[in-house]
């Protein structure tokens, strides 16, 4: 209750920026399909509106080499990036790093956002990001494939072995040798770590680390998940998904070289795009169960901004994240770029479902997602995640079987946390 009270008490006296002198704002924004383009779109109508000038900043598509960058900026006090995007487990690993939107942002709009992600984005007590857009793994399918061969929407990742094969296999005998069955993302790297994960936890083998801290990850089921997922490589997947990102996929998918691809919601409108060969053929479903007693999941993703506490304009820059995670904003994003909003209302807007009408069908994936242990871990998080992620690379391209890896694995971080304690 004390933090309600003050929270309330914050919310009545909020700092407006006085707007009347010209400053420029630099914010760092994706590079994944159309997000580039979208935040350069949003952040030029607010400075626009309000007489600012906007300095874009972008950096690689693999996240955890921008966490790295990030980290180092913030360790210097550095004041050349205000407002910067952040990974949905990062706040606990920058929030000191970043300022309370609190005073700057009205309680009554925050609650507009899923419970769960501001929870998320609060780091003792201060709300060090705002939810811009939320995300989770979901499996496109080329629906005029499986028809066309009289298969089934896979419901089990062993489903969708057999079904990829059949198709694939049919589908080179009649003169596509490029078509493979399956894309993912498994470069080592944090992609890698949500799609392992989304396995593992779909057979019912936990999430690396449990809530208690304790490691879970040397167990039978994630064995078989992962021995699942080994077996697809040089099958139904080609060897170069262990170097893919969310891109790569994209990019044999869309070229209409595959019959399935998991990856995050963006990828739809770039599917659906005029000049998509797959265009109007691709369809959405939850990604597979693991096997008949285990559950469809996908792991939760998705991106806050956050404002420097070394900006120099730190109430202007509040002022644009508001108005970027703002209703409308989130809107036109979700329309044009598939981008999940994070505003509970817009997933029964109308427009929004027409653009994308996975969104309402899917609600329950993106509100139920799978989290990284990355709250239980705290700093340790990045280290986790690279362990992880490093094991799950072996196994894939054959270095190790998961019994192993999964062992060393958990004596690995056995020896990071301390009776529980990270």
């Amino acid at each position: 209750m004390r933090h309600v009270l003050m929270a309330m008490s914050v919310a009545t006296t909020l700092f407006v920026p006085t707007l009347a002198a010209a400053e420029t704002v630099a914010i760092s924004c994706g590079t994944v399909g159309k997000e580039f383009e979208l935040c350069k779109q949003g952040a030029e109508a607010w400075a626009k509106k309000n007489g600012h000038e906007i300095k874009l900043v972008s950096g690689s598509t693999d996240a955890s080499e921008q966490l790295t960058v990030m980290q180092q900026q913030l360790a210097a006090g550095s004041t050349d990036v205000d407002i910067y995007r952040v990974d949905i487990v990062w706040p606990g690993i920058l929030g000191n790093h970043f300022i309370d939107l609190k005073p700057y942002i009205p309680e009554d709009v925050v609650k507009q956002h899923f419970p769960a992600i501001v929870q998320n984005n609060t780091v003792d007590g201060k709300l060090v990001a705002m939810p811009w857009f939320t995300d989770a793994g979901v499996l496109y399918y080329r629906k005029d494939l499986l028809e066309k061969h009289g298969q089934k929407v896979p419901t089990t990742w062993q489903e969708l072995t057999t079904v990829a094969k059949a198709v694939q296999d049919a589908e080179r005998k009649a003169g596509n040798a490029k078509m493979v069955g399956y894309v993912f993302e498994a470069k080592a790297a944090e992609t890698l770590t949500c799609n392992a994960l989304e396995w593992i936890d779909s057979f019912g083998g936990g999430s690396i680390i449990g809530e208690d801290g304790k490691v879970t990850i040397d167990n039978p089921k994630a064995v078989e998940a992962l021995k699942t997922a080994a077996s697809w490589i040089n099958t139904i997947s080609p060897a170069g998904v262990l170097n893919y990102e969310e891109e790569g996929a994209r990019g044999v998918f869309q070229s209409g070289n595959a019959v399935f691809m998991r990856n995050w919601p963006y990828a739809w409108a770039l599917a659906n795009a005029p000049d998509s060969p797959v265009k109007g053929k691709v369809a959405v479903v939850a990604l597979p169960k693991g096997g008949a007693d285990g559950k469809s999941t996908g792991t939760l993703g998705g991106w806050q901004l956050a404002v420097s506490k070394y900006s120099k304009h730190p109430a202007i820059a509040a002022d644009l994240v508001k108005y970027l995670t703002s209703a409308e904003e989130q809107k036109r994003r979700a329309i044009l770029g598939s981008f999940n909003p994070t505003i509970v209302s817009l997933y029964k807007d109308k427009e929004v479902l027409e653009a994308n009408p996975f969104f309402g069908t899917l609600l329950d994936t993106f509100t139920n997602a799978v989290a990284r242990p990355a709250k239980v871990t705290g700093s340790k998080y990045s280290r986790v995640s690279a362990e992880f992620r490093n094991a799950v690379h072996a196994v894939l391209s054959g270095r190790g079987k998961p019994e192993q890896k999964l062992k060393e694995l958990s004596q690995k971080l056995g020896r990071m946390n301390r009776q529980g304690k990270w």
